[in-house]
């Protein structure tokens, strides 16, 4: 398996993440930041992570990069996790699970804020449940979608399928969208969501950020989920 980690000026918690990796269960870590000159990617060179820089800027593109990058080397399983510390390495095992034993082609790594409700802000939930509401307008509610994670697996052909092109924060809403539509099995596992470690979230770290990001979302839950996969 393949770990892909998007990680824009993340240097105070990289290390952090790629110290709790499961050295078992992970093959290969690729660890995309946003430039060149990103403190990030010392860090995450010295932990032993390969380190990409994408083309474009957007979250999306930084997904892409490590996923072209790991379909390359013939990866046949896919994960995806952020690298401000709130996403849980260890979890991957109980993720990959279901892929192993043949029981889904992509797994949802949803957020449970019993432990820290505070890790994602009110108003970054309130856009998660509005786009959330789209999805199950325009998918008619199959599969019930609970969350939008950044923590999620799937099989690289699952993935290659998808033919993915959605290079901003939209990549998960495309993802999700186009797997319910191409009947790809699809499973959540909860897990425990942490608060980031240092800086402040480019999305949810603000209410504009969190108001400019649930709006691209809603563009993006109504252009992928209301029409047939391409």
């Amino acid at each position: 398996m393949a770990l892909v980690i998007p990680a824009w000026n993340e240097a105070e918690a990289i290390g952090a993440v790629l110290d709790e990796v499961p050295p078992d269960t992970v093959d290969q870590v690729l660890v995309v930041v946003g430039d060149a000159s990103d403190p990030t990617a010392a860090v995450a060179r010295g932990r032993g992570a390969r380190v990409l820089v994408p083309h474009a800027r957007g979250y999306g593109a930084a997904c892409w990069t490590g996923a072209q990058a790991a379909l390359t080397e013939d990866a046949s399983v896919i994960a995806f996790l952020d690298g401000d510390y709130a996403d849980p390495p260890a979890a991957l095992p109980r993720l990959l699970a279901p892929i192993a034993e043949d029981r889904a082609d992509l797994v949802l790594g949803c957020r449970d804020l019993r432990r820290f409700p505070d890790a994602l802000p009110a108003h970054a939930r309130l856009g998660n449940r509005l786009v959330l509401q789209v999805l199950r307008i325009f998918l008619r509610g199959q599969p019930p979608f609970t969350d939008l994670p950044s923590f999620k697996i799937i099989r690289a052909d699952a993935l290659r399928s998808l033919r993915m092109r959605e290079m901003t924060y939209g990549w998960t809403i495309e993802m999700l969208a186009k797997a319910a539509r191409a009947g790809l099995r699809i499973e959540e596992v909860r897990v425990e969501y942490r608060p980031r470690m240092g800086g402040r979230s480019k999305v949810a770290g603000s209410i504009g950020g969190s108001l400019a990001a649930a709006c691209k979302l809603l563009g993006c839950a109504f252009a992928y989920a209301s029409s047939p996969c391409e």
